[in-house]
Formats: C-alpha cells, sequence, structure tokens
C-alpha cells in the first residue's frame, strides 16, 4: 500500500504540475492518449495469461481493460478530431462499451464460482446494476 501511495503522490504532483504548464485541456488530453496505450497494453498482457492459462480471471480483465481503452481512445480520438457529428451518437461506441460490459459480466462470474454460489447467482449483481442505472434514468429524465 505505501508504493500505491507513493505513486498515487507522484502522480498527483506531476499532473499537477502539467495543469500548471499545459492547462487543463492539454494535460486531460497527453493523460488521456497516455492511458488509452497503457489500457490497451494492460490489455494485452492480460489476454496472454488467459492464453497460457495462468489465471481464469485474465480472461475479464482483458475484456475490461481492451474495452476502457478503446471508450477513452474513442473520447481521446474525438477531442483530437475537433468533435466530429458522426461521432455522437455512433452505433460503434456502443459495441466498444459491450467489451467493456463483457468484461465486467466476466468479473461477476469469476467472483461467484470463487465464493461458491450456484450456476447463474453472477447475473444478480449485473441485473442490479441495470435495474439501478435504469432507475436512475427514469428519475432524471
Amino acid at each position: 500500500m505505501r508504493l500505491a501511495l507513493s505513486i498515487y503522490a507522484i502522480i498527483l504532483a506531476t499532473t499537477h504540475l502539467c495543469f500548471m504548464l499545459m492547462g487543463y485541456a492539454g494535460t486531460a488530453e497527453l493523460l488521456y492518449g497516455a492511458l488509452t496505450v497503457m489500457a490497451l497494453m494492460i490489455s494485452a498482457i492480460f489476454f496472454w495469461l488467459w492464453g497460457m492459462r495462468l489465471s481464469p480471471l485474465s480472461l475479464g480483465m482483458a475484456f475490461s481493460w481492451a474495452g476502457s481503452a478503446m471508450v477513452m481512445g474513442w473520447w481521446w480520438l474525438k477531442l483530437q478530431l475537433g468533435s466530429p457529428i458522426r461521432m455522437d451518437e455512433n452505433e460503434l461506441l456502443l459495441l466498444i462499451i459491450g467489451l467493456l460490459t463483457t468484461g465486467a459480466v466476466l468479473h461477476f462470474e469469476v467472483l461467484e464460482t470463487s465464493f461458491g454460489y450456484r450456476r447463474g447467482a453472477f447475473l444478480v449483481p449485473v441485473a442490479g446494476a441495470l435495474a439501478l442505472s435504469a432507475l436512475f434514468l427514469a428519475f432524471a429524465g
């Protein structure tokens, strides 16, 4: 935990320095681009781990990190291209979000077996998340 907190402090200080030098937009664009590339690399590593059969959680992690990378990359690219209209309400983004959602569902499936629950119990938190989101949208709209 000490290492994680030290890394976090260094990242916060560096981010603040970037903000002072480049402003919000420049810092955000730099970080979105770097996070997109790192997330793709992490996804590739987890996919390799899954292929080597080193961890059952690896496939969920590979999907999650790939989906995260592509969602972040979508918004980063959209900023770089000046927010073109063709990227608004584009179904491709929903397909990319499907990767991220698949990773989340795979995580719950692994947790189900780790906790010894019966088959299909992993769908309860997934359904709960969808219900909570739908409830929020119903009240917000």
